[in-house]
């Protein structure tokens, strides 16, 4: 995994190094799972108690913060800087993973097991993996007392899996004094590579770092029409109406979109490739599935898309129902929400009205600045074939919330990957894993970033 220009093997290592995979181990035995249910959700009040012990231990007061509902635990810290008129530096992970069948895995989801090289269990790579290299260089900085450049506030938060309801955006708006004087923060998903063959044969690792999301919307369609005997004939049926306008949705393409993150992605992978990544491609779909399973998730920032997920109608197999239901997961690219809902309302026609929700906006930043160098001298200081560029991330995060009250946030949880791991199936997959060399590089990158941020 590691190449002749990495310091995998540096000398000047700290305790975050020999302790990190042992963290996110521990991590990973919390069973966090996120059902979207108060009632069946579990762990993150153990887990987050649990990394107040961590930081307790060295030192830190922290803060631990029930967000909206008993159990759903959030831990803050933090570090004080060298200069206080700079703006503080959030660094955020969430405790939370969605549920797993243990009987689907190589090994069971929760045993945070260490062999071939890997990490494995839920969460290894959403986003205990991230979780566990902050929570040892919190841990690092405090034993040895260094002094960052800036204030960093240490955030582990719940409920992430759901859309953050009772976590990051319950904070935000009820408890903003945590985020007191934090202009930037870092967090999921960015920092890991994507390695690209070269024209001369050599290759170059592209470290994706997230500067854009796409908005999280959940929308219910229903459609409603006279109840009957399942024996008549109805003129209006609304299974029937709901399904064709279903169907319309979930077949049709939302137009070519590239927003400045994705463009400048696409530039700079078509400068290492010597392939035609442009908006005037006569097959960009096709060209983006050269990257491999990356594509999916890049390949889904490039349009709008509104996926059907749900379906309700009906009690009784002889009974017409009067209503039915669907729900559409939505992911709607920055600047397109008013045209993306005109043409929703176009394809399902006005027999069938829409709400919604789960509504949260987009978010865009610039790849430029401070925090920007930072993270690209961070990678070329453990990877000197390494090159830093934007791209915007298909799901979202807790940064859509941060994003509310001014915060600019990246994606940065740097990760040097094996080319032929497909990292895209890990998240939410079976066989959750990363590896381990992936955790030692992640952590000494962090470290230098954080150090000179």
């Amino acid at each position: 995994m590691s190449s002749s220009a990495d310091r995998s093997g540096s000398t000047n290592d700290g305790r975050a190094v020999s302790e990190v995979v042992d963290l996110v181990s521990a991590l990973i035995r919390f069973d966090t799972s996120n059902t979207g249910e108060l009632e069946t959700t579990k762990g993150e009040k153990e887990c987050a108690e649990w990394v107040a012990e961590q930081l307790h231990e060295v030192g830190y007061e922290t803060e631990y913060v029930e967000s909206g509902a008993p159990g759903r635990g959030n831990v803050f810290a933090r570090l004080p800087g060298s200069d206080s008129s700079r703006g503080a530096l959030l660094v955020h992970g969430h405790l939370d993973v969605v549920p797993a069948e243990p009987a689907d895995w190589s090994v069971h989801p929760f045993s945070g097991t260490v062999q071939d090289g890997y990490v494995w269990g839920r969460g290894a790579v959403d986003m205990k993996d991230m979780v566990g290299m902050a929570l040892a260089l919190a841990r690092q900085f405090k034993a040895d007392g260094t002094v960052p450049p800036r204030d960093l506030v240490f955030a582990f938060l719940a409920d992430e899996e759901n859309g953050g309801k009772y976590g990051s955006h319950w904070l935000v708006d009820n408890r903003p004094d945590l985020f007191d004087g934090v202009t930037e923060a870092v967090g999921e998903v960015g920092g890991f590579s994507l390695t690209v063959a070269r024209p001369d044969g050599e290759e170059r690792r592209l470290y994706l770092v997230e500067t854009a999301e796409k908005s999280l919307g959940w929308m219910r369609l229903t459609a409603k029409a006279n109840a009957g005997h399942g024996s008549f004939l109805h003129e209006n049926n609304a299974v029937t109406i709901l399904a064709d306008a279903v169907a319309r949705l979930g077949s049709h393409t939302f137009p070519l979109v590239l927003s400045d993150s994705v463009r400048e992605f696409l530039a700079a992978v078509g400068d290492e490739s010597g392939l035609d990544f442009g908006p005037d491609s006569p097959d960009l779909d096709g060209t983006l599935a050269k990257l491999g399973s990356i594509s999916r998730i890049v390949g889904a920032t490039l349009r709008d898309t509104a996926n059907p997920t749900m379906l309700k109608a009906g009690y009784k197999a002889n009974v017409i129902p009067q209503t039915a239901e669907a729900v559409v997961d939505c992911r709607v690219v920055p600047g397109r929400q008013a045209a993306f809902e005109k043409e929703v309302d176009d394809l399902i026609g006005p027999n069938v009205t829409r709400e919604w929700i789960t509504k949260l906006d987009s978010y865009e930043t610039t790849f430029d600045g401070h925090l920007v160098d930072a993270m690209n001298d961070a990678i070329l200081a453990y990877d000197s074939n390494g090159r830093t560029v934007p791209y915007m991330l298909s799901g979202g995060t807790d940064a859509k919330a941060f994003a509310r009250i001014g915060i600019r946030c990246f994606g940065f949880a740097p990760l040097q990957l094996p080319p032929e791991l497909d990292f895209a199936a890990l998240f939410h997959g079976v066989d959750e894993r990363v590896p381990v060399d992936s955790l030692l590089f992640g952590t000494r990158v962090l470290e230098h970033f954080l150090l000179h941020s």
